[in-house]
């Protein structure tokens, strides 16, 4: 109960700064799931070919990584993470108001690089700025922040479906493997003899970009004004926190009665250095972690939790990536032949569960341990994948499996950042490697799943995810091993206790 009554005073006192991370990323989901369900309208609208169109995917997967991996950089004080916000979330907006003006698909292509590096740099900031402020009570407000993902990916789809083309501007030879092509040039690559349409250049067919383009673009245009109170949210909190030029910095005002007590409480006691206004060491850009200097006197096990942590995030987050890319590709191959419109809810679904999983995990994550959660989570992929293919001739598995996996691995991510941080003392580089590892993983494993499944059939799909689901387990038994021959960090000199320890205020500005 005491517990219940500190993290609400902690929300109370840091709700403005809470609420807009958790709106950022909701931009962040807007921008993660608009691509596939516009595809089409995309591709006539720049008068591409199907392996053309595909690079504007990977420039945003590429990018997002890059920004991920980056994203440290702005983490110093509090006013360059807010600006960092302010400007990828902005940014995120003009990419939106943009597309329906890209009538080159490199044009495209660069506008989602753009697009890619903001949401990278939304996913560290975010992920960390909440761990400042929460740290031990974090776990439940990273599973609203990753919420926020799943309802911002849910609601992008449903804001185009109603300006998608109806007409078809595809000749009639290229129309009807549109989306199993797709996912081959995705993977395979332009010249793979699987993954070329049969005419693989501009379309003379295709429409002026006057046609299917201008529908769409009303789309567009809806989702960037609904993310605009997005970046003005950051902005008022730049302006409340009085990091604008306009807004010098004046002397905090005397706390209230309640925020008092709370000061006062004794787990929220800190050392006189933890107030100091340099920032920690254990929230840096990749780069800056691999630096010696961050590692003289660490134990073996520091860099076994860093590395099996960010391993079981490659394989889970792959696994979403995968299952998400090709579960369509699948339904639609024997043996299941399930029709193209059935087969098109498939994703669907599997976001949708994914976001009511991270709905559920919101209080539970407040009576779980992290670590439970995360076992939990990894023991349900395995279990789901091993079910799918038992039953891999039945459709109706298909969708119950579709829904369990998402909610399998909707928490896994927040409550591996949660457990990762507490387990290192919020000392280390976890929400760093975490999400360069996730997204690494997104990436590699949509390639290899790709790969495999065009090679050796749609078999195959379920297969890879019983080995990656199986080695994901794996990598987390090692990971709880790690933790338990890891030593005490409360024994070190008194600096390291106050590493991590600082809340919105206590750091330099």
């Amino acid at each position: 109960m005491g517990c219940d009554v500190r993290v609400s005073g902690l929300l109370r006192r840091n709700l403005q700064p809470t609420l807009t991370y958790w709106s950022v990323f909701f931009s962040f989901g807007l921008c993660i799931a608009f691509l596939g369900p516009t595809l089409l309208d995309l591709r006539c609208q720049t008068r591409s070919s199907l392996p053309e169109i595909s690079w504007v995917f990977f420039s945003q997967q590429f990018c997002l990584l890059l920004g991920s991996a980056l994203g440290g950089v702005f983490k110093r004080t509090l006013a360059q993470s807010l600006w960092a916000l302010f400007t990828s979330s902005l940014a995120i907006s003009l990419v939106f108001a943009t597309i329906p003006f890209c009538r080159d698909v490199e044009v495209l292509a660069s506008v989602m690089a753009l697009a890619g590096l903001a949401m990278g740099c939304i996913d560290t900031v975010a992920n960390m700025q909440l761990v400042r402020i929460y740290q031990k009570d974090s776990a439940v407000f990273l599973q609203v922040l990753h919420f926020f993902v799943g309802f911002g990916a849910l609601l992008s789809p449903l804001i185009a479906d109603p300006f998608l083309s109806e007409a078809n501007c595809l000749p009639a030879n290229n129309t009807a493997n549109a989306t199993s092509v797709f996912h081959a040039s995705r993977v395979l690559g332009r010249q793979h003899p699987e993954a070329q349409p049969r005419s693989n250049r501009t379309l003379p067919g295709l429409p002026s970009q006057d046609g299917a383009g201008t529908r769409v673009s009303y789309a567009f245009w809806i989702m960037a004004l609904i993310n605009l109170p997005v970046p003005l949210a950051v902005l008022h909190l730049l302006s409340k926190e009085r990091l604008l030029a306009c807004c010098p910095q004046r002397r905090p005002l005397l706390l209230s009665a309640d925020e008092l007590t709370l000061e006062t409480q004794p787990p929220e006691k800190e050392d006189a250095s933890s107030l100091s206004p340099k920032f920690h060491p254990g929230h840096e850009d990749l780069f800056s972690c691999c630096q010696r200097k961050n590692f003289r006197g660490v134990p073996s096990s520091f860099f076994a939790i860093h590395i099996t942590a960010a391993l079981v995030l490659f394989m889970t987050d792959g696994l979403t990536g995968a299952y998400s890319a090709f579960v369509y590709s699948y339904a639609v191959e024997k043996p299941l032949s399930v029709g193209h419109k059935v087969a098109g809810y498939l994703p669907s679904l599997f976001w949708g569960f994914i976001t009511l999983g991270r709905l559920i995990s919101i209080p539970v994550s407040s009576r779980v341990k992290p670590a439970t959660m995360v076992f939990i989570n990894v023991v349900g992929v395995v279990a789901t994948y091993l079910v799918l293919l038992v039953f891999s001739h039945n459709v109706v598995f298909l969708f119950v499996g579709t829904a369990s996996l998402g909610l399998s691995l909707s928490s896994t991510f927040p409550s591996m950042l949660a457990y990762t941080e507490d387990v290192l003392q919020y000392r280390g580089c976890a929400t760093t490697v975490l999400v360069t590892g996730a997204g690494i993983g997104e990436m590699v494993l949509q390639m290899l799943v790709g790969s495999i499944f065009q090679a050796q059939g749609s078999y195959s799909f379920l297969v890879c995810g019983v080995i990656f689901g199986g080695l994901a387990f794996t990598f987390y038994i090692l990971l709880l091993f790690f933790h338990r021959m890891h030593p005490g960090l409360s024994s070190g000199p008194t600096r390291d206790k106050a590493l991590g320890m600082e809340s919105l205020e206590s750091y330099q500005r």
